[in-house]
């Protein structure tokens, strides 16, 4: 093995390749827990393969920000988390740790399921108060209980905008497509928010979306905004590496469009969840997933110059 060959090997467990958190601006942290799934779990295992995905990246200057995230981002690692406890301990131990790393970094979570979502919004709105919301997801997450159980990651969505960690007028939820009550699908747009479904997307692309940005960014304007993705907001075609697909979804295209034109919003914060390796093709999903977030970090950096 040359020495080339062995630098690769070694940092092959960090997100594009970039060296071990320390005092970096920017940070990619793991957080591998999928104990509040509903249908397919091993979402627990997404962080390493989207680090994993992210390698082709290291080298590459993004081809419309015209920037890279190396020298202004550190990898902290996975979260050490216990999978077997009660979910409100894990999202306890989830909001510790984000909130020391978000103390210090503009932090990027990989999940993990979307439960996690509620303990990072947490650890956020300590630091900035109630949040602006970019949501990503196939799923509306506004159930009020999950199958019977009290919480889960299809109901934190519904809980962050109760415990007002969030601004239910400035949250936004893109792509959903799923069944479910009217009361449900419905919530956000109820308490003042915005939604565009899957099917109000279909066929726009590029300038095509251009309305849509308008109208977000006009919506949310300075207040400090969380984004939170989903990979099954994607089609199945582009994303069948998730627990929960469904068909009719975004493309790749769609998503990367609206990642690059919502970047002038006051972002604070980003995960990118819901990636379970086990049931992918080919890395589909965990390489779209690893542009996203590659996407959102350039977009980020490059105000910064």
């Amino acid at each position: 093995m040359s020495i080339g060959e062995f630098a690769y090997a070694n940092n092959s467990n960090r997100f594009l390749a970039a060296p071990e958190l320390a005092q970096q601006p920017f940070a990619v942290v793991g957080v591998p827990f999928d104990g509040a799934v509903t249908n397919r779990p091993g979402a627990r295992f997404g962080p390493q393969a989207i680090r994993s995905a992210s390698l082709m990246l290291c080298d590459g200057i993004h081809p419309h920000f015209e920037v890279t995230p190396l020298g202004h981002l550190g990898d902290g690692h996975d979260m050490r988390l216990p999978n077997a406890s009660p979910l409100a301990e894990v999202r306890e131990r989830i909001q510790a740790q984000a909130s020391a790393l978000m103390a210090r970094h503009h932090c990027v979570f990989l999940g993990g399921d979307h439960s996690i979502s509620l303990p990072l919004l947490r650890a956020a709105h300590q630091q900035h108060g109630a949040l602006a919301l970019v949501h990503f997801d196939a799923h509306c997450d506004t159930w009020v209980d999950h199958f019977g159980e009290p919480s889960g990651h299809g109901t934190w969505t519904y809980e962050a905008i109760q415990e007002g960690l969030v601004s239910p007028q400035h949250t936004v939820q893109i792509g959903l497509r799923s069944s479910g009550t009217r009361a449900a699908r419905n919530y956000v747009q109820d308490q003042g928010g915005l939604i565009f479904t899957g099917r109000q997307l279909r066929g726009l692309d590029g300038a095509a979306l251009q309305p849509v940005v308008a109208q977000i960014l006009a919506r949310l304007g300075e207040r400090p905004c969380y984004l939170t993705l989903d990979i099954d907001c994607l089609d199945p075609a582009f994303a069948p590496g998730t627990g929960t697909p469904e068909p009719g979804g975004l493309s790749s295209s769609q998503v990367l469009t609206l990642l690059e034109e919502l970047s002038p919003l006051n972002q604070i914060g980003m995960d990118c969840v819901e990636v379970a390796p086990a049931y992918d093709h080919a890395e589909l999903t965990s390489n779209a997933a690893a542009t996203f977030v590659w996407t959102y970090l350039c977009g980020q950096i490059a105000k910064l110059a």
